[in-house]
């Protein structure tokens, strides 16, 4: 999600917690909370043109992912979120890697002869 550009770190934490403690009120789990910093937006949202991006990642079900929405949805100081479903994107990238894998065969050994060369002369 994206706060507001003057939201100072210790109101972050505090939103940041206040969404952790309704994940697992909901029986999910945080798995990371990552703060990508102070960016540029493409386009202006709310009359701001930068924004603090902060990727939260939730291992739940559909009940706590729409709280969670809810909650970002009614939180004045988030200008915009997005929610994106990550375990299918997941399963297709471990299939093209086991893919990979086994095109990664290990190359056969040379053919080794009798120690003899022949010498062709023309």
């Amino acid at each position: 999600f994206i706060v507001r550009p003057d939201m100072v770190e210790e109101e972050q934490d505090k939103l940041i917690s206040t969404l952790e403690s309704a994940v697992s009120s909901s029986g999910g789990k945080v798995k990371s909370m990552e703060r990508m910093g102070k960016r540029r937006l493409a386009y202006t949202v709310r009359r701001f043109h930068d924004g603090i991006y902060i990727l939260l990642t939730v291992e739940g079900g559909g009940a706590l992912i729409h709280e969670l929405e809810r909650r970002l949805r009614v939180t004045e100081p988030v200008i915009k979120f997005l929610t994106v479903r990550i375990d299918e994107e997941q399963k297709r990238l471990d299939k093209i890697k086991k893919l990979r894998e086994a095109r990664r065969k290990p190359a056969p050994a040379p053919a080794e002869t009798g120690g003899e060369t022949a010498a062709v002369t023309a």
